[in-house]
Order: C-alpha cells, then structure tokens, then sequence
C-alpha cells in the first residue's frame, strides 16, 4: 500500500510536470464552465466515486485531486471545495470488492459476492454523495 501511494505520487508529479495537467484542466474546464458551480462539483464527486470502485481508492485521490484544483481555479472556483468533494469520493468506496482494501479482504473471509457489494454499495454512494455535495459548499463556499 505505501509503495502503491508513493507511485501515484509520483506518476501526480510527472502529470504536472509533463504538462499534462494543464492538458486535462484545459480540455476538462470548457464543459464544465457552462453548468453550475455546485453541478460542477456533483460532476467531480461522481468522477471520482466512479474510478474509485475500480482503482485503488489513494491512486484515484492521487490523480485526480491536482485536475479538480486545476480546474476550480479555471473556473474562477476556491479548489478547496473541489479537492475535498475528491478527497470523500474516494473515501466511499462501497459498492465493490475493489476500491478500498477493507472491501477486498471482507470479500473472501465473509463469503461475498460482487453483487452484495453493488445491491448494498450502489445506494450507499448515491446517499454519501448527495449528502457531500450538498454540505461540502456550506463549509467550504465554492466562490473564492
């Protein structure tokens, strides 16, 4: 697990310097300038929830916590908001065996199935996600 951080950590800082980043912000920036400051968070937390089922919960907050700074600042956003609605949605893992390590080795030892996993993960996301998108703006204002 430590090596796995200090690899995304690594392959963050080589997007950065690679201008890569900017590449993403750039591209990414454009579609969501037209939506709603708050859409716009909606749309990062889901991205993230999303990769997080399928990637490691650290190389997803790794990657995608610089892009959605980048892009808040693009917008003329406060990233903090951004960074942490990333931040929770890598943290709520729930709806599969893959995304966080507790999830893998529960898998196995409990007699699982993947399907438990989406039957009761699905709707815990949707509850996690919309109770952070709603809070994230009252703590953290996404205008700067």
């Amino acid at each position: 697990l430590l090596l796995l951080i200090v690899s995304m950590l690594t392959l963050g800082s080589a997007l950065d310097n690679s201008g890569a980043l900017a590449l993403i912000v750039a591209k990414v920036s454009p579609l969501l300038s037209t939506v709603q400051p708050i859409v716009a968070l909606a749309l990062v937390y889901t991205l993230t929830s999303i990769l997080t089922e399928l990637v490691t919960n650290n190389a997803v907050a790794v990657l995608l916590a610089p892009i959605a700074a980048g892009v808040a600042i693009q917008l003329g956003l406060d990233p903090r908001p951004f960074v942490v609605a990333v931040m929770f949605g890598a943290s709520a893992s729930f709806a599969t065996p893959i995304g966080y390590q507790t999830n893998t080795l529960v898998y196995n030892a409990g007699g699982y199935r993947f399907t438990d996993f989406l039957r009761i993960g699905i709707p815990m996301n949707i509850i996690t996600g919309a109770a952070t998108v709603l809070l994230i703006p009252l703590i953290w204002p996404l205008v700067p």
